[in-house]
């Protein structure tokens, strides 16, 4: 789909993702190529997150929106309209959902069962972005939604190394769901066997060749595909060595500190 009109930045996420409109008349955050983090942060946020929706968690829908930087000639920032240059073709699009709030760990008690699966996720991802001070998730409607992938799978930022970093351990110090997954035997029991091949193929045809082709050490996009789908398989054959054994508590923000309204994107 094509932008339509560039809405506003939101400048609580790192890398300036900005609200857009599009032909299809909705309304998405987008994620662009241009930002610091590369095109990598956006065939994270496209794997892990159609992943997380195929395992059974809540995910904005995710979608390619093709963007003329034109649309942004009226914004009075100059580091935006840099961006919207820099960004120009595809980016990646995530549903914007409308009076969402910022999960906070001190007003939702999160249940051992899902808390479990999500740490599971992450770990099985490796993401290192879901803590007390920034979560990552939404509440909408009253359900926990989960956003903001772009952090995880860093074993394609060197993929020399990837293999050394299959069975490498997850660290849950800092973890939100922490105090509250104490079911990690039972997630991985459920989940592990749900990752397979078939799965993991079909998530990384959803990643766009634009985004693949050129890897250093790799004649081709399929190649990556190729690359990602061995090293996950890896990941979740056993013995899943990278699964805590042990989760320990992370300590409890105090109300100062709190996540605050994030109004549909982080």
């Amino acid at each position: 789909m094509t932008a339509t009109r560039y809405v506003t930045p939101l400048r609580e996420g790192g890398s300036l993702p900005g609200i857009v409109e599009a032909d299809d008349l909705g309304t998405y955050v987008v994620k662009f190529t241009g930002a610091g983090q590369g095109r990598k942060a956006l065939v994270a946020e496209i794997i892990a997150g159609e992943l997380a929706r195929r395992l059974g968690f809540r995910m904005p829908e995710q979608v390619i929106v093709d963007l003329d930087p034109v649309i942004g000639r009226h914004e009075p920032d100059h580091e935006v309209q840099g961006l919207l240059k820099a960004s120009t073709g595809w980016n990646l699009g995530v549903d914007f959902l409308p009076g969402s709030l910022g999960y906070d760990p001190l007003g939702w008690t999160a249940e051992e069962d899902w808390a479990s699966r999500v740490l599971w996720f992450d770990a099985f991802i490796a993401n290192v972005d879901r803590s007390w001070r920034n979560p990552n998730m939404l509440v909408w409607h009253g359900d926990v939604w989960l956003i903001d992938h772009g952090a995880s799978l860093y074993f394609h930022h060197a993929w020399a190394n990837a293999a050394k970093l299959i069975t490498r351990p997850y660290e849950t110090d800092d973890h939100v769901l922490a105090p509250s997954a104490k079911l990690l035997s039972e997630a991985d029991r459920e989940l592990a066997p749900k990752v397979t091949e078939a799965l993991l193929r079909e998530v990384l045809a959803l990643v766009p060749d634009r985004w693949l082709d050129g890897e250093p050490g790799f004649p081709d996009a399929q190649a990556v595909r190729e690359a990602y789908v061995e090293h996950l398989l890896a990941r979740a054959a056993a013995p899943r060595a990278w699964l805590p054994g042990k989760v320990t508590a992370v300590r409890s923000p105090d109300r100062d500190n709190r996540p605050g309204w994030l109004g549909g994107a982080s």
